[in-house]
């Protein structure tokens, strides 16, 4: 799968550029011309790298930066800010802000492109230690994404952490309450019905190996790997 990348600026030239570079390394690249823009993209595509100007109408990028950083969906992509020649203050707020690395206008497409991967490799060595895996199914919680046979889950957020709670758990039993408390603290109008429903849809995305996710009656949910076995 070929690895995605955003590219934030408010210049067409500079987006053209990267488009052209990256694409010809070999990456998908999608773009973003503005702060929400930036903010509503990097949400939605969960690229694996962004290439962030400090410069942008409507928010700054380095308000983007701090959004994204905050966000539980974008906190762990790497992030490349552009900056103008001169710009140290940005390039400092920046990295405390949370950037992995800046590069100055203008820029050489090589020294780019040789910065994206490093961050790249960087990035796959440290998400590969924390994936969990159960059989056919793998959990990463850095990337966001589920994986079973090989093939991505589409999971809601939602979803998506009741699963890594339910793989994480050893086969402990967890119950109702806390997975309603740890999966579901974002909900309005919450109740215990609603982990069930979250539960029914997942286990309909599990498809054939839905068996994994086991129901205690009266108590709560816990997850066996036998089914995935096989």
């Amino acid at each position: 799968m070929r690895q995605k990348i955003l590219a934030v600026d408010d210049e067409k030239d500079i987006l053209r550029l990267l488009e052209h570079n990256l694409g010809k390394a070999g990456f998908d690249v999608i773009s973003a011309e503005d702060g929400p823009e930036a903010i509503d993209t990097a949400q939605r595509e969960l690229p694996d790298l962004i290439i962030l100007d400090v410069m942008l109408p409507n928010i700054e990028g380095t308000e983007v930066l701090k959004a994204l950083k905050k966000s539980q969906i974008t906190g762990k992509i790497p992030v490349i800010m552009l900056t103008a020649k001169g710009e140290e203050l940005d390039r400092v707020v920046g990295l405390e802000l949370g950037a992995d690395d800046y590069i100055v206008k203008p820029f050489s497409p090589k020294e780019l492109l040789l910065r994206v991967k490093v961050l790249l490799r960087k990035k796959v060595h440290e998400a590969g230690a924390n994936v969990m895996k159960a059989g056919a199914l793998a959990v990463d919680p850095e990337r966001f994404l589920a994986t079973l046979n090989g093939k991505p889950l589409e999971l809601t957020s939602t979803e998506f952490r009741l699963l890594s709670e339910l793989v994480g758990s050893g086969g402990r039993l967890l119950g109702r309450e806390y997975l309603m408390k740890k999966a579901c603290s974002g909900e309005s109008h919450m109740t215990l019905r609603t982990i069930d429903a979250h539960i029914r849809r997942l286990r309909m995305k599990l498809g054939a190996h839905c068996g994994c996710i086991e129901t205690v009656r009266g108590l709560g949910y816990r997850f066996s790997d036998e089914d995935l076995k096989s």
